[in-house]
C-alpha cells in the first residue's frame, strides 16, 4: 500500500509534463533520462527488497547516470523511515554502506524527501553529516524549482520553514533546477537569475554550475556562454562545477561532459577540479559560519573571489522556523 501511495509516475519527469523549455531534442532526451534514472532508483528502494537486491537494481543504470539513481533511492528510503519509524533506520545504513560512494547525491535525494514530507526538519537534518546536511536543503530547493518553478520565478517566494543559511542552501538547489527548467539555455538562465535580488544570485549560479557539470547537456559554445552570463558571479559558477567533479570522482563515474565543463568553466581538468574539492573540504572547519560554506568559499578563492575582510555571519547561523503556533522563531546550530 505504501508503494502504491508513494509511487511517482514516469510522466512526472518529462519536459511536456513540467512545461520545460526544449531548445533541442537531444537536450530534452538527456535531461529526461536523468529523471528516469532517478525514478528507477526511487522505485527500486521503495520495493523494500533488501540491500543486495537494491544494489543489483541500481547497478542496472548506466554508470554516467547511476548517481541519479542513488539520489532517488535515498529519497525513497528516507520517506519510508518517516512513515515506518518503528523499523530500523534505512537511510543511515544506506549512507554508510551501499550509498557511500554516492554520498553527496544521496544527501541531495534526502532533500526530495524533506520537500514531500516536511515534518521534523531540524531533527532529521541533525542526524546527517554536519557538513553534508546542507546538500539535503539543496535537494529541497531543487525539488521546489523542478516541480514548482512558476511559483519561484519572480524571486519573491521563500520556503517558510527555512531561515539564514538554510535559505542559501535552498537557493543553491533552486539554481540547479534552472538547468532543467531552461533546457540548458545560458541566456534564459541569466535572464531568470536576473529577476532575483542581488543577494541571492551567487547561490543560484553555484547551483547552475553544479548541474551543468554533473547532469550535462551543453556543448562547448553553451558552456562558454554560461561563463560569460555569470559575470561577477563566475567564482560561484566555478565552485558548483568543482562540486560536481568531486562528486563524480568520489563515486568513480567520470563523464566526458564533466571534463568539458571543468576545462571550460574552471580552466582545470575534472581530476584537478575533484582534487580541489577534496583538498578544500579537508581545510573547512566550522567557525563563525557552517563548515559547508567555508568549504565553498575556499573553492571560490581559487577562482578569484577574495577572502571577506573581517566580516562573518555571526556565531549562530539560523535555519528553521518550527513553532507549533505557526510563528517564526530561530534555532541556532
Amino acid at each position: 500500500m505504501l508503494r502504491k501511495l508513494l509511487s511517482i509516475p514516469a510522466e512526472e519527469v518529462t519536459f511536456s509534463r513540467r512545461h520545460f523549455r526544449v531548445p533541442t531534442n537531444a537536450v530534452r532526451e538527456r535531461l529526461e533520462f536523468v529523471g528516469k534514472s532517478f525514478l528507477h532508483g526511487y522505485h527500486a528502494a521503495l520495493s523494500g527488497q533488501g540491500t543486495e537486491a537494491l544494489g543489483a537494481q541500481l547497478a542496472q543504470v548506466a554508470m554516467e547516470f547511476r548517481g541519479f539513481a542513488f539520489e532517488g533511492a535515498a529519497m525513497a528510503l528516507d520517506l519510508l523511515d518517516q512513515l515506518t519509524p518503528w523499523k530500523a533506520p534505512r537511510v543511515s545504513r544506506f549512507l554508510s554502506g551501499l550509498g557511500a560512494p554516492h554520498v553527496y547525491m544521496a544527501h541531495v535525494g534526502i532533500g526530495w524527501s524533506l520537500a514531500r514530507f516536511p515534518l521534523r526538519l531540524e531533527h532529521r537534518l541533525s542526524r546527517l553529516d554536519s557538513v553534508l546536511r546542507w546538500l539535503a536543503l539543496n535537494g529541497y530547493g531543487f525539488h521546489e524549482g523542478y516541480f514548482h518553478w512558476p511559483h519561484y520565478a519572480e524571486g519573491s517566494l521563500h520556503p517558510k520553514r527555512l531561515r539564514g543559511y538554510g535559505l542559501r542552501a535552498f537557493d543553491q538547489g533552486l539554481g540547479r533546477s534552472l538547468w532543467f527548467v531552461s533546457g540548458a539555455d545560458p541566456e534564459w538562465i541569466g535572464d531568470a537569475i536576473g529577476k532575483f535580488s542581488e543577494s541571492r544570485r551567487s547561490d543560484l549560479w553555484s547551483g547552475v554550475g553544479l548541474a551543468s557539470a554533473y547532469a550535462g547537456g551543453a556543448d562547448a559554445r553553451q558552456l562558454k556562454g554560461l561563463r560569460s552570463a555569470a559575470g561577477v558571479h563566475y567564482p560561484h559558477l566555478a565552485q558548483g562545477v568543482v562540486f560536481a567533479a568531486g562528486a563524480r570522482n568520489r563515486a568513480g563515474n567520470p563523464a566526458d561532459h564533466t571534463e568539458l565543463a571543468s576545462q571550460l568553466l574552471c580552466d582545470l581538468s575534472a581530476q584537478e577540479a575533484a582534487a580541489l574539492s577534496e583538498t578544500t573540504r579537508s581545510h573547512a572547519h566550522e567557525d563563525f559560519e557552517p563548515a559547508y560554506e567555508v568549504w565553498r568559499r575556499l573553492i571560490r578563492c581559487h577562482f578569484g573571489q577574495p577572502e571577506p575582510a573581517g566580516v562573518r555571519t555571526g556565531r549562530s547561523f539560523w535555519t528553521f522556523s518550527t513553532t507549533n503556533d505557526g510563528r517564526r522563531h530561530e534555532n541556532a546550530r
